[in-house]
């Protein structure tokens, strides 16, 4: 049986535009599409799921509806239905589930190739605000979860124009994938080669190169001490050498790869590069203890901040 894209929907914008794109990816990769509801009763006059938005939960409401009924059950086929009319060579099936949003959902996205949640933010100096079943559903799947923001649309996705327009006709943006030079990690990148190729798109790979060695530093003493940028030693591919490349570059040869070695924060260097990206791929490591952070730092800060919709991987 196929892995299909599964994507969590509650009626708020941030879950309409990750079914929008759940739907885009699961004609890419020609896989079926699975919308999920989580319906989670609570000990209140009013049950309701914090897997729907507050505009459903008010029209749920006016109709008494305090646990999953036919209200609940016409609008996620609605949603359904709708994807179907757009997206027509998309099969699309919807699941209503009972229980504890983030538990459900970590359950789904086992049998997912990937699982899509939106995520509920605001735009300015302060980023986006990812919400607490997102999150820690990302701090937990052991599959690869993307976070897709509110009004996201297709044509994000692509280059515009030299006039400024932009149409889901147009070439796509690179894929950004954020590295660990010292520790590469083949699942990390095997999914953010995917993702390129299934684009047909660059795939561009910030790292950090770590410090430079012994003589090289601007305060060392050795030939290149001071020196402009162009001057500096080689400090490696961590994709291979020429002659020898990764096994990922010749599996996916049409792949364009783009490495950008960047002193300072890596997070600032991808945050930077969402801006111009159809799709940020960053890691995280798979631990099993329920407690301490799940997150790294530079893939919290990423998902806070991204322009672009954020792909989460977890690797040993």
């Amino acid at each position: 049986m196929p892995r299909t894209v599964t994507v969590g929907f509650e009626g708020s914008p941030e879950s309409r535009a990750a079914v929008e794109w759940a739907a885009r990816e699961a004609r890419l990769r020609a896989l079926p599409l699975l919308l999920v509801n989580v319906w989670e009763p609570v000990p209140a006059p009013m049950g309701r799921s914090p897997m729907l938005g507050p505009s459903t939960q008010q029209g749920w409401a006016q109709h008494g509806e305090t646990s999953v009924g036919p209200g609940a059950r016409r609008i996620l086929r609605d949603a359904a239905d709708d994807v179907r009319r757009r997206h027509q060579a998309v099969d699309v099936s919807l699941e209503q589930l009972t229980g504890r949003a983030t538990q459900e959902l970590l359950k789904a996205a086992v049998d997912a190739e990937l699982l899509v949640l939106g995520w509920h933010g605001r735009s300015g100096v302060a980023g986006f605000l990812v919400g607490s079943v997102g999150l820690h559903v990302a701090a937990h799947a052991e599959r690869p979860v993307v976070l897709v923001r509110a009004g996201e649309s297709a044509a994000d996705e692509h280059v515009p124009d030299p006039s400024g327009a932009v149409s889901a006709e147009a070439p796509f943006r690179p894929v950004v994938v954020g590295l660990d030079a010292a520790h590469p990690d083949e699942t990390l990148l095997r999914f953010a080669f995917e993702a390129a190729a299934l684009r047909n798109t660059a795939l561009r790979v910030v790292h950090d190169p770590g410090p430079p060695p012994p003589g090289h530093g601007p305060h060392a003493g050795g030939p290149h001490a001071g020196g402009p940028p162009d001057t500096a030693p080689d400090l490696g591919d961590v994709l291979g050498p020429a002659g020898t490349p990764h096994p990922l570059r010749r599996e996916f040869p049409a792949v364009e790869v783009v490495e950008e070695a960047s002193q300072g924060k890596a997070a600032d260097h991808l945050v930077e590069a969402s801006r111009e990206a159809s799709l940020v791929v960053v890691g995280r490591r798979v631990r099993h203890s329920p407690f301490g952070a799940h997150l790294g730092p530079v893939t919290h800060r990423v998902l806070h901040h991204a322009a672009a919709p954020v792909a989460v991987v977890a690797h040993r």
